[in-house]
């Protein structure tokens, strides 16, 4: 049986004072992260969620206020939490009219996330929100059928090139294996193509404009 390499999704927080400047800091960050993580497609919406969870503690808690950005998975969802230290001013979903300038925080974070919420501890407040993914599992590659079909074929190709290896040992690929054999197998590939006569260039140009039509493809 093929083993699925594992993309790890290590829970991480970084501590913050709500101030307007640190909003596109924790955005770039929250970017990067995805990035590491695979989650090209959700990028937009959670630095959306980042960018209103944290205004809301900047205008309902109070500028210079302490607070923390907490990023995990939960089962197959991205969940995003801000700490702050105030238990009473509580976020309210309030449908703001079309030309307000204010109270749409909230209700952005409802439109794109599956579900959110506040969590009141003894000394703090979490709110929360979560994203789906395409995940079949919290550690899981994204990218649908390619990824998938090419993480098989990258096992069995890894397998035979240590043919006396037995067992599941021989197909469970790390990222870092994974990786290097990958790179053999478009070598072996496109030797492949050049020996049947085919235009390796055209070729790799072909594979270019697959991946990039295809969500997370060409995400920046």
């Amino acid at each position: 049986m093929i083993q699925e390499a594992c993309m790890s999704r290590k829970p991480w927080d970084l501590a913050f004072t709500a101030e307007p400047e640190e909003v596109a800091g924790l955005r770039r960050v929250m970017r990067l992260h995805l990035r590491a993580w695979g989650l090209y497609e959700l990028i937009d919406e959670a630095q959306l969620c980042v960018s209103e969870l944290v205004s809301n503690v900047i205008t309902h808690v109070g500028r210079g206020t302490p607070a923390t950005l907490a990023v995990s998975m939960n089962g197959t969802h991205l969940r995003i939490e801000v700490h702050d230290p105030d238990t009473r001013a509580l976020p309210t979903l309030v449908q703001a009219e079309a030309d307000s300038e204010g109270g749409r925080g909230m209700a952005l974070v409802e439109a794109v996330a599956d579900r959110w919420g506040v969590q009141l501890q003894p000394d703090r407040k979490v709110t929360w929100c979560e994203l789906s993914t395409n995940l079949s599992s919290p550690h899981g590659h994204s990218g649908g059928v390619r990824v998938a079909r090419a993480g098989a074929m990258l096992g069995l190709y890894r397998a035979a090139q240590l043919p006396r290896i037995t067992g599941s040992s021989a197909l469970g690929v790390g990222v870092a294996v994974a990786e290097e054999t990958a790179i053999n197998v478009i070598a072996d590939v496109l030797r492949w193509l050049q020996a049947h006569g085919r235009d390796v260039d055209e070729a790799l140009d072909r594979a270019q404009m697959h991946c990039e039509a295809e969500p997370g493809g060409g995400a920046e």
